[in-house]
């Protein structure tokens, strides 16, 4: 029963944020109370489901709001403008160039483990490039998306702590053979990253060529043209007005830019980067702190740090009832035993023939299963499970990790149960079901050329 509506829950989840027929927030609100009511639980008992999936990411949603306004007004102030204008010069508006870019930048940003901070380092100066030279900023996420994941296979990173700790061993030492995974994971990247830009260059200029085509050729002005020009002045109005509206955003923009504090927002920047990564203060009160120097310094006056504030808290506040709505999402899932049970279930269901294969098989539909379950469903109730059985099958505890490790973490922010994916999707204000229908497929590919690869290898 638990399994049933667990599943028909996800399902109809993953279908409205993929067709887009409702927001995010009323999909990930309505839909688990009704599949939980219908299970037969009391009003306490969901009140108890409610609260523990508030608090698990009350510390996410804080961090989130802050961080979106905090490079909302790095934005405002003009600090990724240099790095945007350097980056045009240095691939000369080439696209391939800057596809390549994006997965050495995310690589590196992801060094740390955290995926939240990947998304803060990399979509904020990366995407109005990409909208400079009119590349579709989907394929910015499907490149972040995969870097990120494939080194996120790091010991520091959840995906491999949380195998670590269910196998009780060191999660170094079950490291070590995915560095070559790694490697092959980010050479396949790059490769993938030409063949895209190339893509998308294509596309570019068939979009350009259609537009030149498509645009009415100037004809010789007659008699007639100049009387239904004086009888129609409102066309020249309507230009006009464009103009002088493009004007003045130009003109705002301009004041709001601090070219004399550059370096000074830049040390602002690094510093809070290097509190994120040391863990000094948790994340959500170093954007609260960061935000308020950066306002103190840039905009001294209450009046303009109140407009700044305003200028991008509908994001923020749009973002922090997505993750609130999918805590209480999760809280009723997992604490109403429903993952578990979808775990179990879809073990159940597999031909026993394929029990000694089982740990490949999960692999090879890891990405799928991204899509309707959470990172500690997958690996505390799923990998349990599955290692079990392919133990008594006499297959290697590592290799049935390695496994589930390779076939689901390209795909970790491609999922609906990632929450800073959702956050970097809300700094581009990008649609989940529109980066779903994109990437989905590529990162399938990558996942499946990386687990026969390892086999070739006999990693697994």
């Amino acid at each position: 029963m638990l399994t049933l509506i667990g599943l028909a829950i996800i399902v109809v989840i993953v279908a409205l944020l993929l067709t887009e027929k409702v927001s995010p927030v009323i999909s990930m609100v309505l839909v688990p109370l009704v599949g939980a009511l219908v299970a037969g639980f009391s009003t306490d008992e969901i009140n108890a489901f409610y609260r523990h999936g508030i608090s698990s990411v009350v510390q996410v949603v804080t961090m989130f709001i802050f961080a979106i306004l905090f490079f909302g007004v790095m934005n405002d102030v003009g600090l990724f403008d240099p790095l945007i204008r350097a980056m045009v010069r240095i691939t000369r508006g080439n696209v391939i160039a800057v596809a390549v870019g994006t997965v050495l930048i995310s690589a590196i940003a992801q060094l740390d483990g955290a995926g939240a901070s990947t998304f803060l380092l990399v979509v904020p100066p990366l995407l109005p490039l990409y909208q400079r030279l009119k590349m579709s900023p989907y394929l910015l996420f499907l490149l972040l998306a995969a870097s990120a994941g494939v080194v996120n296979m790091l010991p520091w990173g959840g995906p491999v702590g949380r195998v670590a700790t269910v196998l009780e061993m060191d999660a170094v030492a079950l490291w070590r053979d995915l560095v070559v995974v790694q490697a092959m994971g980010l050479a396949l990247l790059l490769a993938l990253a030409v063949f895209l830009g190339l893509r998308e260059q294509r596309r570019i200029r068939a979009a350009a060529q259609s537009a030149d085509e498509a645009a009415p050729a100037p004809a010789a002005a007659t008699p007639v043209d100049d009387m239904a020009a004086a009888l129609q002045p409102h066309a020249a109005t309507e230009l006009a007005i464009q103009a002088a509206a493009a004007k003045a955003a130009d003109e705002a923009r301009t004041q709001l830019l601090r070219p004399r504090l550059r370096w000074v927002n830049a040390l602002v920047f690094l510093l809070t980067l290097a509190v994120l990564v040391m863990g000094v203060f948790p994340p959500g009160y170093t954007f609260m702190i960061a935000l308020c120097v950066a306002l103190v310094i840039n905009y001294p006056k209450p009046k303009t740090q109140i407009e700044r504030i305003n200028a991008h808290a509908g994001g923020a506040i749009m973002m922090a009832s997505i993750i609130l709505a999918a805590g209480t999402f999760l809280g009723i899932l997992k604490e109403s035993g429903m993952l578990n049970s979808i775990a179990v279930a879809l073990v159940d269901v597999l031909p026993a023939v394929l029990l000694p294969y089982l740990h490949l098989v999960i692999g090879a539909i890891g990405i799928p299963l991204e899509l309707v379950l959470s990172t500690d469903a997958y690996y505390f109730a799923l990998f349990p499970v599955v290692e079990q059985i392919t133990t008594q099958a006499g297959v290697a505890p590592t290799a049935a990790a390695y496994a589930m490790i390779i076939g689901s973490i390209v795909g970790t922010f491609v999922s609906p149960f990632s929450p800073a994916l959702w956050m970097g999707l809300g700094l581009a204000k990008l649609s989940m079901g529109q980066h779903i229908r994109y990437s989905f497929f590529w990162v399938w590919g990558v996942s499946l050329s990386l687990l026969v690869a390892t086999w070739f290898l006999g990693i697994i």
